[in-house]
């Protein structure tokens, strides 16, 4: 839209489809609509046409109910249309088109290079965003930041994807754009329905992922590994909320979201950022009619003066709406520690709002962790012996008496849980909210 300043040779020659491609595709057998910037046309900035262009497949894409991709790459908003008329363009329908899509299709970006204002603004409405390492993803490139009297930076400066990947922006970090591309495809493969093919793991493994040593921590993604199909599992976010892990998985071929607790970050207490990530994934499924798994193993939320700084009241809140709003089916697999409202939030509010609540043998099951509930209840018996060895002897037996309380075999007998069960045969049980999906 520079007819006014540029002769029509030159915007053949050098501005070729607004830089914007775009149109209906078929990816993995299934429709889609694919929009692309082209950071070669004008830096891959937003004009009139292109602005139009983009309305029109989103439309598209709402009509359709089909998936969107977007590769984002681009400066943002053009200043130099001069066709476009002396309005500021706020009455543009882009951005809203783009974020009421929002749960009424699968929309992921991919971003390689650049992606500064109104080109990050649309792949941050994306359920999901993957970059390259050589991406830089900002709201407002150093133009505009320099504009604002921000100080001048180089675009490197701005949302690396050291960044992004730790504050929960990009949900994949891709190896480069091929890889990119590969995950986009294997992210979209999940909301496709289930796969023919697949191969199941060793169903013993799962017995040996907990430790025998109750307090130490290990990686819960081995637990993942051992349930869900091979190779079949994709994990969103890693880098940020680092105390519960949500993944994309399948089971006998069926779609699933895992989400599982993390006892090698803060011994999977659950922060505030670990709450937001999981309301974001638990919004997801339930948008997306994604069955849910849940890996329990958790002493509760974080608490302390300075996780009250995080307004940890409110973004715990969050979690537990997010649970309570659960329409798809889900399930809760306790590994090892339930304890508290923590453990509550990741069965979706109760023990008994799940399809199934079930324990591994290692479970344990309580209103607080084991050591604070002694320290608390037995404060007195504790003061009352001097001797530091004899005193640690007797916290000692004490919890040892609340872990056999607490367990799962226990708590399975007053009904807190339906079943205790062998590890290997928890894909079993899993297979029950693919059926009624």
């Amino acid at each position: 839209a520079q007819r006014s300043r540029r002769s029509e040779e030159d915007l053949i020659a050098n501005t070729p489809a607004d830089g914007l491609i775009g149109g209906v595709a078929t990816i993995s057998g299934g429709e889609s609509v694919v929009i692309s910037y082209d950071y070669s046309v004008l830096a891959g900035t937003q004009g009139m046409r292109n602005h139009a262009k983009t309305d029109r497949l989103l439309e598209i894409a709402d009509r359709k109910r089909v998936p969107v991709v977007l590769f984002a790459e681009g400066g943002g908003g053009r200043p130099g249309d001069t066709d476009a008329g002396a309005g500021a363009g706020l009455e543009l329908g882009t951005f809203r088109a783009m974020a009421a899509l929002s749960g009424r299709v699968p929309m992921v970006a991919v971003v390689s290079g650049r992606c500064f204002a109104g080109n990050a603004a649309l792949a941050g409405a994306c359920d999901v965003l993957i970059a390259t390492p050589d991406a830089n993803i900002g709201m407002g490139g150093p133009a505009m930041v320099e504009g604002g009297g921000l100080g001048n930076f180089r675009p490197e400066d701005i949302g690396p994807i050291d960044v992004q990947r730790r504050n929960g922006v990009v949900h994949l970090v891709a190896d480069d754009d091929a890889h990119a591309v590969a995950l986009a495809k294997q992210y979209l493969g999940y909301f496709q329905g289930a796969s023919g093919e697949w191969t199941a793991p060793d169903p013993r493994l799962s017995r040996h992922v907990v430790p025998e040593n109750r307090l130490r921590s290990y990686d819960v993604r081995g637990a993942i590994d051992a349930i869900a199909d091979v190779d079949s599992v994709l994990e969103l976010r890693r880098d940020y909320g680092r105390g519960v892990v949500t993944a994309l998985v399948r089971v006998e071929g069926v779609p699933y979201g895992v989400l599982a607790n993390s006892s090698e970050h803060l011994g999977g207490a659950i922060d505030a950022e670990a709450s937001d990530k999981a309301s974001d994934f638990l919004e997801l499924l339930e948008a997306h009619r994604i069955p849910l798994v849940t890996l329990c193993d958790t002493p509760g939320f974080m608490v302390g003066p300075d996780s009250e700084e995080e307004a940890t009241v409110r973004r715990f809140g969050r979690f537990f709406v997010a649970g309570a709003r659960l329409t798809v089916p889900f399930g809760t697999i306790i590994l090892r520690k339930g304890y508290g409202l923590g453990a509550m939030a990741m069965a979706g509010g109760s023990f008994h709002a799940p399809e199934f609540t079930v324990a591994w043998p290692t479970g344990e099951i309580g209103p607080m962790g084991l050591e604070g509930a002694v320290r608390l209840g037995f404060r007195k018996e504790l003061e009352s012996v001097e001797d530091p060895e004899a005193r640690e002897t007797l916290f000692g037996q004490f919890v040892e008496l609340a872990y056999a309380q607490g367990k799962a075999l226990m708590a399975a007998t007053t009904f807190e849980l339906d079943d205790v069960i062998d590890p290997a045969d928890t894909r079993a049980w899993i297979r029950q909210l693919g059926r009624n999906s």
